[in-house]
This record gives C-alpha cells, sequence and structure tokens, in this order.
C-alpha cells in the first residue's frame, strides 16, 4: 500500500494542499472547523510526516540510530545488549526522540545503512558500537558529516567523540587477583579479533604474563556465542596440561564453560577458577555464582544517549568521556589452583 500523501488528504478533504499543509504544520490561513476536518483525515489515513521532506524544512528526525553487525541469534542472548539497549532507550525517551535499530551480516551492510538513513533523514545521529581496528566505518561517517558517537576506545576513531571505559585496566585487574591466588596458567576466551576491544584486552594479558610471570597465558578469539564459548572451553580443559584459570569475555560464554567444565568432571573452582568480563544476572543465578566484572550497563546506555543527544544539539561541544572502570566482583568460582 502506498504511503498517504498531503496530495491524498487534500483529495480526500476537497481542499487545496496549501490548506493541508497550513492545517497538519499548525499554521493560520484555514478556518477551526476545516483544520480538525483535516487532521481527522490525515489521522484515518495513517499520514505520517516524510523524514526527508521534514529535514529540506529544518526539522528533525527525532531519532537516534544503531546498527550492529552481529549475528542476531549472538545478540538475542547476550544480557550486556539487552541492557545497553535499554538504558539507551530509556535515556533517548527522556527527550522524545526515539531509538531505530537494525541487524545486518557486516560492516559493509552496516556503512550502507549508514549512507542511506543519512541521504533519508532518518535519524539524527549515530551510535557506534565495536570498534574495529582501522575500522572503515569512521572516515564514511565523518563525510557524512551526521553527528556521530563512539562507545568504545581511546583513540583511533578519528574526529568522531567517544564514551569508553577503560578494557586493559580492567583486564589487567582481573589477570593480578588470579596471579595473586597463585594462578600460573591462564587463558583468555576472547571476542572477535577485529575489535579493538578484543585486542586490548589480549595484549594486556599478554603484557601481563610477562610482568608477573606466568607459565602460560592464551587468548582464543571467538565470535562470542555460547556454541563457540563452550567449544573452546572444551579444547582448552582436554589439553595435557590445561590452564587453571579462564577468562571469558562474555557471560554467555563464562555460562557456557562452566556447564562444559562440570559436563566434563573438571570442579570449579576446585581444578578451574572462571571469571567473566561481563556481569549481569546469568553469573549470579548459576553455581557456583561468578567471579567477574561488574559495571552499571544500563546507566552505560543512558550516558551514551546524554552525550548522543547532546552532540545533536552542538556537534562540536562533545569530546571523548571516560566511563568508570569496571571492577572485579569476586564470587565462588575462584580460589587458589590445587598444588601439583
Amino acid at each position: 500500500m502506498a504511503r498517504p500523501t498531503i496530495a491524498d488528504i487534500a483529495r480526500q478533504a476537497g481542499v487545496s494542499k496549501g490548506a493541508v499543509s497550513f492545517a497538519l504544520n499548525g499554521r493560520p490561513g484555514v478556518s477551526e472547523e476545516t483544520r480538525r476536518r483535516i487532521l481527522r483525515i490525515a489521522e484515518e489515513m495513517n499520514w505520517r510526516p516524510h523524514s526527508a521532506a521534514r529535514a529540506l524544512g529544518g526539522a528533525k528526525a527525532g531519532a537516534v540510530g544503531l546498527v550492529l553487525a552481529r549475528p542476531a541469534r549472538t545478540i538475542g542472548v547476550e544480557p550486556f545488549f539487552a541492557q545497553l539497549l535499554s538504558g539507551l532507550q530509556a535515556g533517548l525517551s527522556a527527550s522524545s526522540t526515539a531509538l531505530q535499530l537494525m541487524v545486518v551480516e557486516d560492516t559493509a551492510a552496516e556503512i550502507e545503512v549508514y549512507r542511506r538513513w543519512s541521504s533519508e533523514h532518518r535519524v539524527d545521529g549515530f551510535v557506534v558500537v565495536d570498534l574495529q581496528v582501522r575500522d572503515p566505518r569512521v572516515p564514511v561517517l565523518e563525510q557524512l558529516g551526521v553527528p556521530a558517537l563512539v562507545l568504545g576506545g581511546p583513540g583511533r576513531h578519528g574526529t568522531l567523540p567517544s564514551v569508553w571505559a577503560d578494557d586493559r585496566e580492567a583486564m589487567v585487574s582481573t589477570v593480578d587477583y588470579l596471579a595473586a591466588l597463585g594462578h600460573r596458567r591462564i587463558a583468555h576466551l576472547a571476542g572477535l579479533p577485529a575489535f579493538q576491544h578484543t585486542q586490548r584486552r589480549i595484549r594486556a594479558l599478554r603484557d601481563s604474563a610477562k610482568r608477573l610471570g606466568l607459565t602460560e597465558a592464551l587468548s582464543v578469539p571467538t565470535d562470542f556465542s555460547d556454541a563457540e564459548g563452550a567449544a573452546a572451553t572444551r579444547a582448552l580443559l582436554t589439553r595435557s596440561r590445561r590452564p587453571t584459570a579462564i577468562i571469558y569475555d562474555s557471560d554467555v560464554m563464562a555460562v557456557a564453560g562452566l556447564g562444559v567444565a562440570t559436563e566434563m568432571g573438571v570442579a570449579v573452582p576446585g581444578e578451574l577458577s572462571i571469571v567473566s568480563f561481563d556481569d549481569s544476572t546469568l553469573t549470579r543465578i548459576v553455581h557456583p555464582p561468578l567471579t567477574a566484572l561488574s559495571r552499571d550497563t544500563f546507566a552505560l546506555g543512558e550516558q551514551v544517549a546524554r552525550t548522543m543527544l547532546a552532540a545533536i544539539a552542538d556537534p562540536g561541544a562533545v569530546h571523548d568521556l571516560k566511563n568508570p572502570t569496571p571492577r572485579l566482583t569476586v564470587r565462588e568460582s575462584t580460589a587458589a589452583p590445587r598444588p601439583e
């Protein structure tokens, strides 16, 4: 069914298109009776203003875009994204701004959405997540000239402002804690290697291993899914000298890893300590509850929303904003390793 136009409303109401424009925009030029009739017909036809036409008139779209290039099934089970999206929408709704979300297959498709939504004036700005190494999205967004805010950093995102937390510091604190317990063989089930935060965590583990004199510090990239988390855990636990502690880059993978350890008869924390880089209800309802890096992800989403709205209002006034580093919450999944 074709989108209703001002001409359709004018034809139905028996008035000119100019009269319809006056009525819809609250301008003088038509009687109150005619205005009410036009507004009633527009409502019955489910008419909405065209975003491009509104933009040409200087009006805002009243929406912020978020495009995620991740498998939809993976996003659907990640508490981190659920909390982030909830906080983001709550923060935007406070200013009557909508969140326009799309999940795509890859970065090329994501860039195409940026170009299309920008040309159609569908959104007033973009929130960009999963900052990549040599990220191809950054120069495209700079060229488009639409306000954009990166969740991630620090640095390597051109002139775009960002909201970020220190992944490196969080990883270092986790490795220091495990080393203090006596662990010398630590594995890390990382996320996608193209992501900057994945690379920072990998380097932090490697550098900490040298500083602390660890016997082994191994990072294994995954796609963040429970399936790959389980498979990688099984591979690590079947080695002749398996790690005594594993750090997972997501709570979904950590819970999957705990399940594998239980299935294989590897006691947690007696034979294996587990730490999750994300903290959620998942980490607290399993047995044993998981040690995790905690932060208020809902509040993070709200802060991203506020900063995005500020960037839309005055693009030059917003710069990088650092969030508190996630702090380790110790629970029952970590302990000193058994003597060998």
